[in-house]
């Protein structure tokens, strides 16, 4: 793909960040991060906006060429304000995650209230309209990932319990009732994850079992630096990693990467398969706007398998 430079294996598109603050059609505090799927021909965005007030909410955008992206004025989803949902998220929605199974388009989300986080499940089928599914965790939990595919004839997701540091995966027959869950992945003391890990993109179906982009914390004297990574989980059994990237697949390096609401931070919650080998990845830069990069699936795999060589 032209118009993509770096010194990453994820390539920055030239003309970052591709939605910032004043792309919203409407006064807003911030943008965070965005989940990401194809329908139609067109790509689809789900954003994390902060309004004025400071809730969040998610927002649609829809582009046919996955870099100029009209960003619509009313919210696909908003704090619900009456029944059982309402106290749940009275702080806000925010972070979706985009799976298509079985024709549907489920999207985990991040509920945000005075008692704690929880994850929310929707499903749509065209992004028209939204149907919440219920909330599936207790509290406290983030980083909500679900599987394109039925791991043993059972729906698997990922997970970031909090306060822990580290991803999880739990099992469902219903999508209702989850259990049986595994850590999969800790931080590793000595590394540039060494604090905190969770799920970036839902898990991506590749020869060697599923591709998992993650990303790592590492503390620092100047604060939390983000970054992401990848690893191969094994196809049949998820909680065993077969690979892992020994270093960063992208990390904070541009001005809008560095400077922000929350500054060295890049964040994806999505990407998408354009082609067989290569991959569109969206990601939130310091809680401040929305960015692109680009890499070829096959350097993605092969800095993991080349990671678990020298390891």
């Amino acid at each position: 793909m032209d118009g993509s430079t770096g010194r990453d294996v994820v390539r920055r598109w030239t003309d970052n960040p591709i939605i910032a603050i004043e792309d919203v059609p409407f006064r807003c505090a911030d943008i965070w991060n965005a989940g990401v799927t194809r329908l139609d021909g067109q790509y689809v965005l789900l954003i994390t906006i902060e309004t004025l007030r400071g809730l969040t909410q998610i927002h649609l955008a829809r582009s046919r060429d996955g870099t100029h992206f009209t960003v619509q004025g009313e919210p696909f989803m908003a704090s619900a304000t009456v029944g059982p949902l309402a106290k749940y998220e009275n702080r806000g929605v925010r972070d979706p995650r985009i799976t298509r199974v079985d024709g549907s388009y489920y999207v985990i989300y991040v509920a945000d209230s005075d008692l704690g986080q929880r994850l929310g499940l929707a499903r749509t089928a065209d992004f028209t309209s939204v149907e919440r599914l219920g909330l599936y965790t207790q509290p406290d939990t983030k980083g909500g990932a679900l599987f394109p595919e039925k791991i043993g004839r059972r729906f698997a997701a990922l997970e970031r319990p909090n306060p822990g540091m580290s991803i999880w995966i739990s099992y469902s027959d219903d999508l209702t009732y989850w259990g049986g869950s595994e850590v999969v992945m800790a931080p590793r003391g000595g590394y540039w994850d060494s604090h905190r890990v969770g799920a970036a993109v839902p898990p991506i179906r590749i020869e060697q079992g599923w591709l998992l982009i993650y990303y790592g914390e590492k503390g620092t004297s100047a604060g939390p630096l983000v970054r992401l990574g990848a690893a191969i989980l094994d196809a049949d059994n998820p909680a065993k990693v077969v690979a892992r990237s020994n270093i960063p697949i992208l990390t904070p390096r541009e001005r809008y990467e560095r400077v922000g609401d929350v500054p060295n931070v890049v964040f994806s919650c999505g990407a998408v398969l354009d082609s067989d080998d290569e991959l569109k990845l969206y990601y939130g830069a310091s809680d401040s706007c929305i960015c692109l990069g680009t890499a070829r699936l096959c350097e993605i795999i092969e800095t993991c398998l080349r990671s678990a060589r020298e390891f």
